[in-house]
């Protein structure tokens, strides 16, 4: 496996450049997982470095109420060491379960090998034995790491996880919008937050409370588990049926007073992209790392792209012409 190499300090001199200027949204997934652990320090600090517009995470909360980066609500069986170095048992403990000193207590820096997932990303960074140890942060953490870095543009996507079908894996909809919501005002960083959510009763809230913090509606519609219908309302939805908006998801997000549309990027056509234009809607695509999906994405006129490969979207979008090459290139340094 291929190690990369960064100094916090060119880092972080890098970020207090800037994102450049540009309508398109670069969003890096998790971090930017194909290139380190992924939803951690060390992934946004990296992300940070190659200038992201937007760092992209998820939230789950603790059984202290801390609000912590995790894209599982429970810790994954792929991720997460004990001190011994042992990965924990599947399914793993529920966030939601375990204090926050304890979730901590878990080196999350090397997928584990031989899984599927490992497979998926070959190229990760490995981080295991690092100082100071990859741990799952909390979201506090994050927006401190962005704050330090001296970047006054890049922006948080925060997805809260939650699953109607199962209200026993996190607290319900109003608790975890008051601590998301707390966190952010305390924090003065309202104006560098979106909020996204398969669980769209999480964003109405949002809505409701905080109506300056853009919601970004997340849609899939293919595959085994669709979370929206076009012919009826899901558990996901909120209520909202796109058959009463002639069947149409992005007029149904629309009325649900959604400003970003966040659908899977197979479920997207340049005529729904124009649709959901005309609407005011932005859409923002998940999750795509071949360049060229991302090469015609962009072509279709989407506002922006969340990428497990924000190195490589940045590439692609730069030939594209809408947005500058990156300042920083990450280099192998050593091979194991």
């Amino acid at each position: 496996m291929r190690h990369r190499s960064l100094s916090l300090a060119a880092v972080l001199l890098l970020a207090a450049l800037g994102s450049p200027a540009a309508a398109f949204d670069i969003e890096a997934h998790r971090g930017g997982r194909a290139l380190y652990p992924e939803n951690t320090l060390q992934a946004f600090t990296a992300a940070l470095a190659l200038r992201v517009d937007t760092l992209e995470l998820d939230v789950g909360v603790t059984r202290d109420g801390v609000l912590v980066v995790s894209h599982e609500r429970r810790l994954n069986p792929d991720l997460a060491r004990d001190a011994a170095g042992n990965y924990v048992a599947p399914p793993g403990p529920l966030l939601i379960d375990l204090p926050l000193a304890e979730v901590q207590s878990y080196d999350v820096g090397q997928i584990r090998p031989g899984s599927d997932y490992a497979r998926q990303f070959p190229e990760q960074q490995v981080l295991t034995g690092a100082v100071p140890p990859p741990r799952i942060p909390t979201l506090k953490q994050v927006i401190d790491l962005v704050k330090r870095s001296g970047n006054d543009k890049v922006r948080l996507n925060i997805e809260t996880k939650l699953d109607p079908a199962l209200p026993h894996e996190a607290p319900d909809p109003e608790r975890f919008v008051s601590l998301l919501l707390d966190l952010i005002a305390a924090e003065h960083f309202a104006d560098r937050i979106m909020i996204q959510s398969f669980d769209w009763r999480t964003l109405q809230l949002v809505q409701q409370r905080a109506p300056q913090i853009p919601t970004v509606y997340l849609s899939l519609q293919r595959g085994k588990a669709p979370t929206v219908s076009l012919t009826e309302a899901t558990r996901w939805t909120a209520g909202f049926n796109p058959a009463d908006h002639g069947g149409s998801l992005p007029s149904t997000i629309r009325v649900a007073g959604g400003k970003v549309w966040s659908p899977y990027f197979a479920d997207v056509t340049p005529e729904l992209i124009s649709e959901a234009h005309a609407l005011g809607l932005q859409v923002v695509v998940w999750t795509v790392n071949k360049p060229e999906d991302m090469a015609r994405l962009i072509e279709s006129g989407v506002d922006g792209i969340i990428s497990d490969r924000p190195d490589l979207l940045r590439k692609v979008a730069a030939e594209k012409g809408i947005v500058t090459p990156t300042g920083l290139v990450l280099k192998p340094t050593s091979s194991k």
